[in-house]
């Protein structure tokens, strides 16, 4: 009769992974873990069992039972050091985090998992769970839970002056505060985080995310000279790792100069040593947009936003630029082509620019109403009507001077005839 677990030993651990296939491997390491011995070997032996299993149901894509080994090895964490439990912890959570369509899980077991190291009193594990679930809730847009997770978790990490913590702690609140629009917030925490950074080493990826978080500010304010800098940065420490955010830090840097009107530079940095390593999707689409800035061409611009939309529009910082750029860009067209007219129909605009009727009559309307030229729209007869500039009158403004002059003086005159009565 075969016993109900296996010996805590290294053949055991050789005979689960040379199993026939996955799901035998699986049950002879769940049978190891079953062993109850506590010596130092076995402890040893039974954490090899738990990263194998891990990526064994990583392979298999079982988030669920990766959850439930968690709540399995509770009382195994009872026996081994404090570290070594975040260790396992950690490195269970990331391999759920890897299975796709999993992110309600991770919030539950982010959860479970806090109250588990609440109840026993495992404080600085707890502390990185909490970061880890307002990331998870922020990405989820629940934004109003997220930030009261971490205003309550940076007071605890603040007392207890765990500084590495901190930094991806205040840098999430950067990027909470962003997603919420509050730029001036989102710088204050960012300096937070450069502050607290300062004061000890910073681990290359860290440092790559806070180069990262200051590029996305920079750019929001429109300053995309100081942004480039700071995403090549960051595109340079994430290369370094070989981290996957290496392609978003380069997809920034080749927005950056898209929109300071240097397009021509975007062939240049993909065909160089570093950008020929990240070749793919995210790349042809920046440089297919460079293409269509640099022809001036709104057909081409929509056909780039219409082929590559997973990569523009699906990120909001791409997207939110990229849609500034194309109105900038119909502006420009549209004044370029009714400037030889004083009327002219909206169809025949709408044919030379390759676009819909209906959406020109509105871009027009809004440029008139902002008035980026003057003149009418007809819309019985389906024309625009351009009038020339009107030249200002210098004898408004001479009238408008030398009556606050005037003014000036009387009162100067009724101060003095006050003080001489006096």
């Amino acid at each position: 009769m075969q016993s109900a677990y296996l010996p805590a030993t290294t053949d055991s651990i050789a005979q689960a992974l040379e199993a026939k296939d996955h799901a035998e491997s699986i049950s002879l390491l769940y049978r190891v873990l079953e062993n109850p011995s506590s010596s130092s070997e076995a402890m040893h032996i039974k954490e090899q069992a738990i990263l194998n299993l891990t990526d064994l149901l990583t392979q298999e894509k079982k988030a669920e039972d990766l959850r439930g080994l968690l709540t399995q090895l509770r009382r195994f964490f009872s026996l081994i050091p404090k570290a070594k439990t975040a260790k396992i912890v950690r490195g269970i959570m990331d391999a759920v985090a890897k299975i796709p369509g999993t992110s309600d899980l991770q919030i539950s077991l982010c959860k479970e998992m806090v109250e588990w190291t609440r109840a026993e009193k495992r404080t600085f594990l707890r502390q990185r769970v909490e970061a880890r679930l307002a990331g998870l809730l922020m990405e989820n847009e629940e934004y109003s839970e997220a930030l009261m997770l971490l205003s309550g978790l940076i007071k605890d990490v603040r007392r207890l002056d765990d500084k590495l913590l901190l930094v991806d702690i205040v840098i999430l609140e950067s990027k909470l505060h962003f997603s919420l629009r509050n730029l001036p917030k989102a710088k204050a925490a960012l300096t937070a985080a450069r502050t607290a950074a300062n004061a000890i080493y910073v681990p290359p990826a860290q440092q790559g995310m806070i180069d990262l978080q200051s590029g996305i500010l920079h750019a929001e304010e429109k300053d995309y000279k100081t942004a480039y800098s700071y995403f090549f940065e960051a595109f340079e420490a994430f290369n370094a790792l070989e981290d996957p955010r290496a392609i978003f830090s380069l997809k920034y840097m080749l927005l950056c100069k898209i929109m300071v009107n240097q397009a021509d530079d975007v062939a240049s940095i993909i065909a160089s040593k570093a950008g020929l390593q990240y070749l793919g999707p995210d790349l042809d689409a920046m440089k297919a947009v460079a293409d269509a800035h640099s022809k001036r061409s709104l057909k081409s611009f929509e056909t780039a936003l219409r082929d590559y939309r997973v990569q523009l529009e699906e990120d909001p910082i791409v997207h939110r630029h990229l849609s500034s750029l194309y109105n900038t860009l119909l502006e420009q067209n549209l004044c370029r082509l009714i400037e030889p007219y004083s009327r002219v129909e909206i169809v025949h605009i709408a044919e030379m620019i390759e676009l819909p009727m209906d959406h020109v009559e509105k871009k027009l309307s809004q440029m008139v109403l902002d008035r980026k030229f003057a003149g009418i729209l007809d819309q019985g007869a389906g024309c625009l009507i351009i009038f020339d500039d009107p030249k200002a009158d210098a004898i408004f403004p001479a009238t408008l001077e030398t009556v606050t002059n005037v003014g000036k003086v009387v009162d100067s005159l009724y101060v003095r005839s006050s003080r001489i009565m006096a």
